[in-house]
């Protein structure tokens, strides 16, 4: 599981899709890590609308605009472990919620493996008992299917609340508790290290298929570098609405 930051995460994603469209790469797996925390907001939102931009400035947070749809969401560095699954489409089911269900069952299986037991929450969520532990994003352009999503390992309403823009009122006792009442995290249910819960996670992703485990392709590299710096970290493509 690598680190990267928010520009080089979504530049990766569509450099693979990419490269899978044109059938020189296989279907793909990664899992890492935002590093530094990162706010990141859905294809259809506005950044000025949704992130508190000088909370972000003063904490070295950086801001994306995702390809997928969804809500703007705060990746702690330490607080989650997000996954990509990108491969041909026609290795899904055609319904969006039934290629959500398949995917979000390997994340399911890996959260079983820590004694776990979450469920699907339609259209794109997993929960245990109730409470989201995981949200997804999907996306099918060129024949290719993209999901990614985090798993929450564990979870600073404080600090989340602090870099979105959800509200002009101060952060309140209540808003914090009606995430602790909404939102749980692995380390509520086990005290394992983030590698350990990574391990599970991946053995409930490869479960049943035929893998091996590779590193991104120098053109991969090379076309996220562009990607990264032409669309990703432009003010053009981040601020776009």
């Amino acid at each position: 599981m690598h680190t990267t930051n928010a520009y080089m995460a979504m530049a990766i994603d569509e450099a693979v899709a990419e490269a899978v469209a044109a059938g020189r790469s296989p279907p793909t797996m990664r899992f890492w890590r935002w590093s530094p925390s990162a706010v990141s907001i859905g294809y259809f939102q506005g950044m000025e609308e949704e992130v508190n931009l000088q909370a972000c400035l003063a904490s070295g947070t950086d801001v994306v605009r995702r390809r997928t749809g969804g809500g703007a969401v705060f990746h702690d560095r330490d607080g989650e472990i997000t996954y990509s699954v990108i491969a041909p489409e026609d290795m899904f089911p055609r319904g969006i919620r039934e290629s959500y269900q398949m995917i979000c069952g390997w994340a399911i299986e890996g959260l079983a493996r820590m004694g776990i037991r979450a469920e699907f929450a339609p259209i794109n969520d997993i929960t245990v008992g109730g409470k989201k532990i995981s949200g997804n994003a999907q996306t099918r352009r060129g024949g290719v299917l993209l999901q990614h999503g985090t798993i929450l390992y564990k979870l600073d309403p404080q600090k989340m609340f602090s870099h979105l823009k959800i509200s002009k009122e101060k952060i309140s006792d209540k808003m914090i508790q009606s995430v602790h009442e909404r939102v749980t995290k692995i380390l509520d249910y086990n005290i394992v290290s983030m590698d350990e819960a990574y391990k599970s996670l991946l053995k409930g992703f490869v479960s049943g298929k035929a893998y091996d485990f590779g590193t991104l392709t120098t053109e991969e590299i090379a076309r996220a570098h562009e990607l990264a710096e032409k669309r990703y970290m432009s003010r053009e493509w981040n601020f776009s609405r």
